[in-house]
């Protein structure tokens, strides 16, 4: 049984790779927050097969239709069914210029916590018996690392064989190519005690620009590399690093992680005014 739906707007801040889904046919893994600083987690979304004037893109607000909990079983505390043909863009996505200054309004002032607060109370809410938080930022005080993975080459053999039939309305599938590598940050918080986690990026854009370097340098090795790089860099000392972090459905601490990387907030101009301050923009 369902609730009554809600009218509610979201600031889009987490979109995964899309994979295949033989009962939704695409899913795009996305999360953002409302008005009110609340994590939510729009499940399902088949984001390639909504209308152009649905497709929302990350740091951009949306207005949609939501049920009080998750599909199915999915009792995760953030978990919200929505109303596809309900999604409605409000306006442009916000820039990065400036520091970021009108994105980090916002996630500024959302909580941060250490990998291990957010693992206590995903366990602490089970064993209670509530929805269990499975959203949050995680500020890391290091990053060492980012390793890259050899994964399977192909969809499992049902995905596989649904790309190749086409959907059950009958529509032409999109192509979905497979990633042959992924990606993990390895890091440590405040109360890391010297052991590190790993977590695995899946932003939409770290598979968009694996392939491009695909394209660019004719290697899999070396465009693989590239994106390596390319996440170190968006966690360098110049910049703020947190990462959006959340629990795998039907696992308990699997995370995967999309990372955003800020700059780090301009330190106050000298009172004698003979040095300017140079933004850096934000990646």
């Amino acid at each position: 049984m369902t609730g009554a739906k809600q009218r509610t707007k979201v600031l889009i801040l987490v979109m995964t790779y899309p994979h295949p889904s033989v009962t939704h046919t695409e899913l795009v893994c996305t999360a953002g927050i409302t008005e009110s600083n609340e994590w939510v987690r729009l499940y399902p979304i088949d984001y390639r097969y909504r209308p152009v004037e649905q497709q929302f893109k990350k740091y951009q607000w949306i207005e949609v239709d939501l049920e009080p909990r998750g599909k199915g079983n999915d009792n995760r505390a953030e978990s919200r069914r929505p109303n596809l043909d309900s999604i409605r863009i409000i306006g442009d996505c916000l820039p990065s210029a400036n520091n970021w200054i009108q994105r980090r309004a916002i996630i500024d002032r959302l909580p941060v916590f250490t990998r291990n607060q957010l693992e206590r109370q995903f366990d602490e809410d089970k064993a209670a018996g509530r929805p269990p938080v499975s959203l949050g930022i995680v500020r890391p005080t290091k990053v060492h690392d980012v390793i890259i993975e050899p994964t399977p080459g192909e969809w499992k053999p049902e995905w596989k064989a649904m790309l190749s039939q086409g959907n059950l309305f009958g529509e032409e599938m999109k192509e979905i190519r497979k990633l042959p590598f992924a990606w993990r940050y390895v890091f440590e918080c405040s109360d890391s005690d010297g052991k590190p986690h790993k977590a695995m990026t899946e932003d939409w854009e770290i598979g968009v620009l694996y392939w491009k370097e695909l394209a660019r340098l004719g290697s899999p090795d070396k465009a693989a590399e590239s994106v390596r790089q390319k996440c170190l860099a968006m966690v360098a000392d110049s910049r703020d690093p947190r990462f959006f972090m959340g629990t795998v459905f039907h696992t308990t601490h699997g995370s995967c992680s999309a990372s955003s990387g800020p700059p780090k907030k301009p330190k106050p101009a000298s009172d004698c005014g003979s040095l300017s301050l140079r933004a850096l923009s934000g990646l």
